[in-house]
């Protein structure tokens, strides 16, 4: 018989069960202090935001718009008056009034070139010259068929009064002496070729020495003498360019081409000049010479041509140039500068410095620029004053200074120094 203690049955099934509530408090404490250090890290961020913000705030003038209620550093100008030139820039390209290249006109051996490379030729001047020989025997031929037609002319002829005389006597038919008429007139034909033939062959001689055609510069030889040269020969002997005077192509807009003719019809001189490509340094002065006589379709532009003495050489051919056309010079009129001149909601305006030196909005209107003044048509007058130099901090009322200029002596007690250092002396 097993003897058995009574005791509590276990339900392991439910066991886990008893600490479930220790497990819930345990994660919503994590929760809380996760909660707490977000909240403490936020608050000390905004501390430190709003610190800095405030300190910025107090030294800009204690407002929160950037300091728009103190006065505002900018740069000034004076309106006055004078003149603007109306330029168009164009990029261009240095053309030579003539670029050749020199070929023979005649097939032979090079036995002589006459120049040296980079040289300067003026027209006629001796460049080449080919093996004579072969074309002086022909000459000589040519010579030897004419004296020969010659002679047998001139026995023809003589036939021909003999025939003639014995015709009117019916001694002989007249068919013979119309034979001989017509044998004279072949010999006289015969007699014209080989002239036509002595001819060519002096021609020959003369292209056996080769000239400059125009005056130019002369470039790289092409072919040393000793080469036997004909003249299917592509690149010839030498290239010969004119450099003094020279050219420059450039292309003006059809918008703009009024303006240039009706100066070049009243007769005006139109000034060009040639930049580098960096449009930095001028290379050359010269003047509009011609206008092309069509309007490109495709580009809408016309090309022009501006021709300059090059006495320096400074213009190279096939160089790239910016071209600075003057078509025409406005005298006397009222002039802003161009930073001075913004682009916004009111159209084109400027900011006016007041007497009270605060600024105010001013629409204007513009013409003609060069870059540096532009032309005011109404809005502003001579004397009045306006920004040139940080608009983008500025608002219609705004309070304004104007520092002094730099390298203005600023020692204190002195014209023109801060007046803080005076404040300072004094003290």
């Amino acid at each position: 018989m097993d003897e058995r203690v009574d005791r509590p049955d276990v339900d392991t099934a439910h066991a886990p069960l008893s600490r479930g509530p220790v497990v819930v408090r345990r994660s919503r404490l994590r929760w809380v202090l996760w909660l707490g250090a977000l909240l403490l890290s936020g608050g000390g961020v905004y501390w430190v935001w709003h610190t800095h913000h405030a300190t910025q705030t107090a030294s800009r003038g204690g407002n929160g718009r950037g300091g728009e209620g103190a006065p505002q550093p900018v740069g000034a100008a004076t309106i006055g008056t004078g003149d603007i030139p109306i330029i168009l820039n164009e990029l261009g390209t240095v053309t030579p009034l003539a670029n050749v290249t020199v070929r023979t006109q005649i097939s032979g051996q090079l036995i002589n070139v006459g120049f040296t490379e980079g040289q300067h030729v003026k027209a006629g001047d001796f460049l080449a010259q080919i093996d004579p020989r072969p074309y002086q025997v022909a000459l000589e031929q040519a010579q030897g068929a004419l004296a020969k037609d010659q002679a047998l002319l001139e026995q023809a002829k003589t036939n021909l009064k003999r025939y003639q005389t014995l015709a009117k006597q019916d001694s002989i038919s007249q068919q013979q002496a119309d034979d001989q008429r017509y044998l004279v007139a072949q010999y006289q034909g015969a007699v014209t070729t080989d002239q036509a033939q002595i001819d060519s062959a002096n021609l020959n001689l003369t292209y056996c020495r080769i000239v400059a055609p125009v005056a130019g510069r002369v470039g790289l030889r092409q072919v040393d003498p000793g080469n036997y040269v004909q003249t299917s020969d592509t690149n010839g002997l030498v290239v010969l360019t004119q450099e003094q005077p020279i050219s420059v192509i450039f292309s003006v807009t059809e918008d703009n081409l009024p303006a240039v003719m009706k100066r070049l019809h009243a007769g005006a001189t139109l000034q060009v000049q040639a930049y580098d490509r960096a449009n930095r340094t001028l290379l050359a002065t010269g003047s509009l010479t011609n206008v092309d006589n069509q309007i490109n379709t495709t580009t809408g532009t016309v090309n022009m041509r501006a021709t300059f003495p090059n006495d320096d050489e400074a213009l190279f051919p096939n160089q790239f140039v910016n071209a600075r056309l003057l078509v025409d010079t406005l005298h006397n009129v009222v002039r802003v500068p161009v930073p001075a001149v913004q682009l916004g909601a009111p159209g084109t305006y400027v900011y006016v410095i007041n007497q009270n030196d605060t600024v105010s909005v001013r629409p204007i209107a513009i013409g003609a620029t060069d870059g540096k003044e532009t032309q005011v048509l109404s809005g502003l007058s001579a004397g009045e004053r306006v920004v040139t130099d940080g608009t983008d901090r500025l608002r219609d009322g705004q309070k304004v200074t104007i520092p002094p200029p730099p390298g203005q002596n600023a020692q204190a007690g002195q014209p023109g120094a801060p007046e803080h250092q005076q404040r300072r002396k004094q003290q």
